[in-house]
């Protein structure tokens, strides 16, 4: 078990790292919250989950209890951050931020 919870922190350190990654190499505002919301949540989903089997170890009912925890924590996470992700980009949307394109170059807009 403890072999199995190191591999998914593992991942989902590979996965933040690859997000961060992302934010920081992608051009502009929208496709660079591609990377913060698929990543950053692929990442919390293997980590909760790691977090959640280590816990669960000894079958007691309080280890249990603290495992279902952290499961409700990962759902609670993929409802809000998709919901959050729209409310940004329609944010930018509205502030009018364009799309990043090969032809144009930043302040010629």
């Amino acid at each position: 078990m403890n072999i199995l919870a190191t591999v998914l922190l593992i991942c989902g350190l590979f996965f933040f790292f690859g997000g961060a990654v992302g934010i920081l190499r992608f051009p502009d505002f929208y496709s660079r919250l591609h990377p913060a919301g698929k990543l950053d949540t692929m990442g919390q989903l293997s980590s909760m989950i790691a977090m959640a089997l280590y816990a669960a170890q000894d079958l007691s009912l309080n280890a249990i209890l603290t495992a279902l925890k952290i499961m409700l924590i990962v759902a609670f996470v993929f409802i809000t951050s998709p919901t959050a992700t729209h409310a940004i980009v329609d944010a930018g949307v509205r502030a009018g931020l364009l799309p990043w394109s090969r032809g144009i170059r930043r302040g010629e807009e």
